[in-house]
């Protein structure tokens, strides 16, 4: 294999929630208030419960949770909650009981850019690129905390993602669907996120498109690097994970592993379509 870090073994994919994790490779920048908390997993959302704004609680005691190296996914129903959980490990809502932990630290209390600071890569579902500059200005773009050389990084991110390399002086606004979510992943990357946090990132690609972006994602996890996914696409995002929740009505409906979780016969027939 080449020297790219997203070349390297994913090591063991059958890690318990609840085991204690390293820290990673890669430093984050120091941002932020946040308090020591106990061991666990690397990055938890832990009994989340609440809503937007002065609205009705959607999550409802809700647990999630990814270790390095390893691939989570959130599955369900329509409705069911998936984003809105995702969104509130990255602070874009407010809880109104429970608490996120990252790497051992309360960071319950922090804002989704002091998160960013911390560690934290997240890719939105849509609004997730700027249409009008080209490839390589949004990778830029990913790398504009950053005080040191970040060019080994886009290099990294190009052997990932060779189209982009390709068409890196074209407007990322002219690509096809799934380009513009390797963009999307590639200029998260940049910032050399601690955890990775991808919400649908195959909506409206094709079935092709979507196996060649879970071969990314799966790539990106072999640094060590966690990735925390909602997915619509649930049998073939469960295929590929270490880790899967299922929520129904923002509640933990099931909890297992990938595989675990396609051979249980209730998941498939309320979930997966038999």
């Amino acid at each position: 294999m080449s020297g790219n870090p997203y070349h390297e073994d994913r090591g063991n994919k059958d890690r318990s929630i609840t085991n204690a994790q390293g820290a990673g490779t890669i430093p984050w920048r120091k941002s932020g208030a946040t308090f020591p908390a106990g061991e666990g997993p690397f990055l938890i959302g832990e009994g989340m419960t609440g809503g937007y704004g002065r609205g009705p609680d959607i999550l409802h005691d809700c647990t999630i949770a990814v270790n390095p190296g390893e691939i989570a996914v959130i599955v369900g129903p329509n409705g069911a909650g998936k984003s809105t959980a995702m969104k509130a490990v990255f602070g874009m809502l407010d809880l109104r009981a429970g608490h996120v932990r990252l790497d051992g630290e309360d960071i319950s209390a922090l804002s989704p850019q002091d998160r960013v600071a911390r560690g934290m890569g997240f890719v939105p579902q849509t609004s997730n690129i700027f249409t009008s500059l080209t490839v390589e200005e949004n990778l830029e773009m990913g790398a504009f905390t950053r005080r040191d050389d970040f060019r080994p990084t886009m290099a990294q991110v190009y052997d990932l993602f060779p189209i982009l390399k390709e068409k890196r002086r074209q407007a990322a606004g002219e690509l096809s669907g799934g380009q513009r979510q390797q963009v999307a992943v590639g200029r998260a990357l940049m910032t050399r996120p601690k955890v990775l946090m991808l919400d649908e990132p195959t909506a409206g690609v094709s079935p092709i498109v979507m196996d060649e972006l879970f071969d990314r994602i799966i790539e990106v996890s072999r640094t060590g690097i966690p990735i925390l996914m909602v997915e619509q696409n649930a049998r073939q995002a469960l295929e590929i994970a270490d880790k899967g929740y299922v929520l129904v009505q923002g509640r933990n409906a099931h909890t297992g592993t990938g595989k675990d979780l396609l051979a249980d016969d209730e998941v498939r027939r309320s979930f997966l379509g038999g």
